[in-house]
């Protein structure tokens, strides 16, 4: 496996993934200088997971139509200008729209680097790449809370953004000398339909889902966006099984192993979208420790992450991916339930070693599941399986923060108080629930799914002619 391609690939989507979360520190020193209340300014987070939510579908189509290695660069140029614009804004308003435009930069980062990696490695070596590939999703949102409270405390808020310049002209820098050409294909007339119609539903669902307990915003902004994001995806769903070329081709859910992997993916990375977002906010509103001494704690699961990278081909081969998948998935389960069970009384240590173990658990799972997503689909297929994973990825996400949010909204509503630490083990507790739903699809499929990827199959027979 040439490890160049990968490593130039994660570089670009640790600075979109980092990104996606490193303002969270920032945001009430960034609300005084711009003169907004910080709950306000939450949605410049919104804006970059809508722009992510409706572009992501339209990028697997450019790659086709123009080169993967092209859109790539254009991706990190657009995610970098826009980077810029957010250090010189000076308004609310000029933020949120040049939060947006990093978002577009973003939206085609994530699924045009799988598919470089799907046209550039023999499917023996995808489990290796996905490995290296995958770290940044979960090192980034990890890293993002302490790096940017600490260019917060001791710089300025300006250079969380700036900092994407140089990574970023580096990124275009080795993709032009690294990347290999990949020719463009003839892909079908753009489905502009589709686009607009899987545009509202992924930006109202995420956006609705964003706001509905956002005091900035009356509830009804939030309940009639989600509604709008509910019906258009019934509406491009009809519109789909119609249309011969639609811009996100339901059928690729024939292939059981996609199938699996993205809907157990899905539930599984609901619990990991709210964990970055739980974590912080229990350290900082139940222990009373700062933002930086919180996020060194919660970077021990960025180190968890980091491990698998060296043993997670061994494993598929010897396991499968379906044992170690469902592994994988319960002992991440039970580590996000151990969760709910801190106090401010608990040894940090302890806290660090079961991040670590719940790091390890979620990295080997999504490479795990990233690898088997694309182990059976034909290379005329990738570039939609590419879209369509990560959609679900980003909505999956944005869910897991609503869905935290929700339940502590509810929880100190009930209780007439503010939020409280039970409040935070309470849903730690219910999370933990929704992953353990991940197993349902996995236990479905046959143990040699995914087998010409794992090498798990190849591993038996060896075995069996050498014992013959």
């Amino acid at each position: 496996m040439n490890r160049i391609i990968p490593m130039i690939l994660a570089v670009a989507l640790f600075m979109e993934q980092m990104d996606s979360t490193v303002i969270a520190t920032a945001l009430p020193t960034i609300a005084t200088d711009l003169g907004v209340s910080p709950i306000t300014l939450k949605l410049a987070l919104t804006a970059y997971m809508v722009a992510l939510a409706m572009f992501i579908p339209i990028s697997g189509w450019m790659a086709d139509k123009f080169g993967a290695k092209k859109i790539f660069r254009l991706a990190i140029l657009i995610f970098v200008v826009g980077s810029i614009c957010c250090a010189m804004s000076g308004s609310l308003l000029e933020f949120v729209v040049s939060r947006f435009l990093q978002g577009m930069g973003g939206s085609m980062m994530t699924p045009v680097g799988r598919l470089v990696l799907l046209r550039t490695n023999k499917r023996s070596e995808l489990v290796s790449a996905m490995a290296l590939f995958t770290i940044p999703a979960l090192v980034g949102p990890l890293t993002g809370p302490p790096i940017g409270g600490f260019i917060t405390t001791y710089f300025s808020w300006h250079w969380i953004f700036l900092i994407n310049v140089p990574i970023g002209l580096l990124g275009i820098l080795l993709t032009t000398i690294f990347l290999p050409e990949i020719a463009p294909t003839q892909p079908p007339k753009l489905d502009w339909k589709g686009f607009v119609l899987t545009s509202i539903s992924a930006a109202g669902i995420v956006f609705g889902l964003s706001v509905i307990g956002l005091p900035a915003l009356p509830p009804a902004i939030g309940i009639g966006a989600t509604a709008a994001g509910a019906i258009a995806t019934v509406l491009y769903i009809r519109h789909a099984r119609q249309h011969p070329a639609p811009i996100l081709n339901l059928r690729i859910f024939q292939d059981q192993a996609f199938r699996a992997a993205v809907g157990g993916g899905t539930m599984f990375r609901i619990s990991t979208g709210a964990i970055p977002f739980l974590m912080p906010l229990m350290l900082q509103l139940g222990f009373g420790l700062n933002a930086f001494q919180s996020g060194m704690i919660t970077f021990s699961g960025a180190i968890g992450a980091l491990t698998v990278k060296f043993i997670a081909r061994r494993t598929f081969a010897l396991t499968g991916f379906r044992t170690t998948l469902i592994w994988a998935a319960s002992l991440g389960a039970v580590m996000t339930a151990v969760n709910g069970f801190f106090t401010p009384d608990t040894p940090h240590i302890l806290i660090i070693v079961s991040l670590l173990v719940g790091g390890l658990c979620r990295s080997f799972f999504f490479t795990g599941t990233n690898a088997l997503a694309y182990s059976e689909v034909s290379d005329q297929q990738a570039s939609q399986a590419t879209s369509m994973s990560s959609v679900f990825q980003q909505v999956s996400l944005a869910l897991g923060v609503a869905f935290a949010a929700f339940i502590l909204e509810i929880s100190s509503f009930v209780s007439g108080t503010e939020l409280t630490l039970s409040d935070f083990h309470l849903a730690f507790f219910l999370v933990a629930a929704i992953s353990v739903l991940s197993i349902w699809p996995l236990v479905k499929l046959p143990a040699s799914a995914g087998s010409a990827v794992s090498g798990h199959g190849a591993r038996r027979t060896a075995q069996a002619q050498a014992g013959e």
